[in-house]
């Protein structure tokens, strides 16, 4: 189902018997704690779906101090979703070299040029000014940048990501680049309302599998969040990003 990550060892909690660690220690065992039921979650939401696939664990890391994600990698927490430029250069070099990044957040084209070389997945390619961009920076250090276009799949004002209306000329133009590799979509649907926002993730499920029809090499649908990853699951997700549900709460609403 998930892999093999998922089945790591998280009996193995942090040394509590010193005062002086005792508070470090309290946040690593309550992450251990939660990592291992946010793995139990996604495996019995991929066996209500009927799914044999694979779902990666996306940690969040906006805020969070790189000891903590380093010990969430030591978990099996592999893969790390950045949201700002700035924060991400000043922690990249002290992360684990294991894990693979991915940039998550808002991206302007005057900020590619400093993450190029650092990450293999961006998820937020809304327009053809930042795909081009993206083109641009990986050719000239030589390498192929997998990204996603993100949807705004409940035209909201208030974020990005391209209306389905206008995703046909977008996906038509990131194929016809080099350096950029198009590999599926990214959505943040609208916070559920009633009962559930069931619709969103189901019409970004029938986006993604008509693309993929379509088009070789989609094979990325990343969606669903600290507060409705277990629902993006049920619809097709094979990426759900994580934050406070794994971390803990912190001072910002996490988007």
């Amino acid at each position: 189902m998930t892999e093999k990550s998922f089945s790591s060892n998280n009996e193995e909690l942090p040394d509590t018997n010193t005062a002086k660690a005792g508070a470090a220690d309290a946040d690593f065992i309550g992450i251990a704690e939660s990592y291992k039921r946010i793995v139990e979650n996604i495996e019995k939401a991929m066996l209500r779906a009927g799914r044999t696939d694979k779902v990666r664990l996306m940690a969040v890391t906006k805020t969070v101090p790189y000891e903590k994600v380093n010990f969430a990698a030591s978990l099996g927490v592999n893969l790390l979703g950045e949201n700002r430029v700035q924060e991400f250069l000043g922690k990249y070099d002290f992360y684990d070299k294991n894990c693979e990044i991915h940039f998550i957040g808002g991206l302007q084209s005057n900020k590619v040029k400093y993450i190029t070389d650092k990450v293999s997945m961006i998820h937020s390619v809304d327009n053809i000014k930042l795909a081009t961009e993206i083109d641009k920076r990986a050719l000239a250090v030589g390498k192929v940048i997998d990204i996603l276009i993100e949807v705004n799949i409940g035209r909201e004002e208030s974020k990005g990501g391209v209306l389905r209306e206008e995703l046909d000329e977008l996906v038509s133009f990131c194929f016809s680049l080099s350096g950029a590799r198009l590999r599926g979509f990214m959505a943040i649907p609208p916070p559920a309302l009633n009962g559930g926002n069931e619709k969103y993730f189901e019409l970004m499920e029938r986006i993604y599998c008509d693309y993929r029809l379509k088009y070789g090499g989609i094979d990325t649908l990343s969606m669903g969040m600290s507060r409705d990853y277990e629902q993006a699951v049920l619809y097709g997700s094979n990426i759900v990003r994580v934050g406070s549900a794994l971390f803990g709460k912190r001072k910002y609403k996490e988007a």
